[in-house]
């Protein structure tokens, strides 16, 4: 059986770079492509150091720092991969992968990290952020994604079998593409963040500052509370907005490297994070280092968090890893913080260390793999019959 992988860009190691990984751990033997790879030659170890065949859009102008620019011709690109020779094509797509061309012989699996978030329910704050609301430049990107939606909600039929990162996610796929799928959870590297039940008197949050993490909102809740000092690790556009509004109380580091990351996850009180995020991989760090989450109750957060019962009499269903709050607002993130330190011991860093190791990468490359071979099995009954 060959196999190709076709993952949108290759760029940095992030999110779905690690599920990418572990897909090439259960199949090293499958061949990559992708619109464009710009990995440096020492950062290539996460793909086994495998050459990736690539689009057009490789050798455009600016492409290294623009690609995204070239959204529009990304549908025409994806389709231009041969892909003929392959048996089983698994797509790994936030964004346009999904959309390669197969035949009625070669099974297309999708690891669906999301339907494209700035055409589908996140236009209208994509447009926003990109001050592209109104004028001639905002209705030709308006116009763009028109046609983008149209391509995705097509190229949804070549997909023989959808996965989703999280039940978020399949609800998303469900309303966009009208398909069911099986819900596969990202893996988490556990075995680098590890167990610290030590705890020292100060709060952390970390993420790329950009609108919809929502960090002012976090910082704007600790300027509130001055006896209490929080961490912000993480760099990006917003970074000299919130340092304009963060207090003597709030420390920031600006972008910090994974062992200082590491170091203050395990040494926190609890991680804070106000995104709705489709799964999350931080707050799952810092749980798999003994520490509490306080978020935003919405996405996969959802899903990987178990909260305090919100009626204090109530026994929860399992042991709790963290506080929820239901309102994106600087009132209900003191009022989780608040509870969070009322509820004592009730939150363990045992507890926080359990939980997170349901999302090893381990348990992924079981889930993943069975997937595969129960997709495949059935696909050749039905050639076969």
């Amino acid at each position: 059986m060959r196999i190709a992988i076709v993952h949108d860009w290759l760029v940095v190691y992030a999110g779905a770079e690690r599920v990418l990984e572990q897909m090439l751990a259960c199949y090293p033997e499958a061949e990559l492509f992708s619109l464009v790879d710009f990995l440096p030659a020492g950062q290539r170890a996460f793909i086994r150091n495998k050459p990736v065949s690539t689009s057009f859009i490789q050798r455009l102008p600016k492409a290294r720092k623009k690609y995204r620019a070239y959204l529009p011709l990304m549908p025409l690109a994806v389709e231009q991969f041969d892909l003929s020779a392959y048996d089983l094509v698994i797509s790994s797509s936030h964004a346009v992968a999904k959309g390669v061309l197969t035949g009625p012989d070669q099974l297309h699996l999708c690891m669906c990290y999301s339907p494209i978030r700035y055409a589908w329910d996140l236009q209208h704050q994509y447009l926003r952020e990109a001050g592209l609301e109104r004028g001639i430049k905002g209705w030709m990107a308006k116009l763009i994604l028109h046609y983008i939606r149209l391509w995705d909600v097509r190229t949804a039929n070549g997909v023989d079998a959808f996965i989703a990162i999280s039940h978020y996610i399949a609800r998303r796929i469900r309303k966009a593409y009208g398909r069911d799928s099986t819900i596969i959870y990202p893996p988490v590297d556990v075995a680098d963040f590890p167990l610290r039940t030590d705890k020292e008197d100060f709060y952390v949050t970390a993420s790329r500052m950009v609108p919809y993490k929502k960090l002012d909102l976090i910082v704007e809740a600790f300027n509130a509370m001055p006896d209490k000092r929080l961490v912000v690790i993480g760099d990006g556009p917003d970074f000299a907005k919130i340092k304009a509004k963060a207090g003597p109380n709030v420390q920031l580091l600006g972008f910090a490297g994974p062992d200082v990351l590491r170091d203050h996850l395990q040494r926190a009180r609890a991680f804070v994070f106000a995104a709705e995020e489709d799964f999350g991989i931080a707050p799952l760090e810092a749980q798999a280092c003994g520490t509490p989450v306080i978020a935003f109750g919405k996405g996969g957060a959802l899903e990987t968090i178990i909260p305090l019962p919100e009626v204090e009499c109530a026994a929860p269903s399992a042991a709790p890893t963290g506080v929820f709050f239901y309102e994106p607002s600087v009132a209900a993130i003191i009022a989780a913080v608040e509870r969070f330190e009322g509820a004592g011991a009730a939150i363990t860093p045992q507890a926080c260390r359990e939980n997170a190791l349901r999302f090893a990468p381990e348990r992924f490359r079981a889930e993943f793999t069975a997937f595969v071979e129960r997709e495949w099995a059935a696909f050749r009954g039905g050639k076969q019959g």
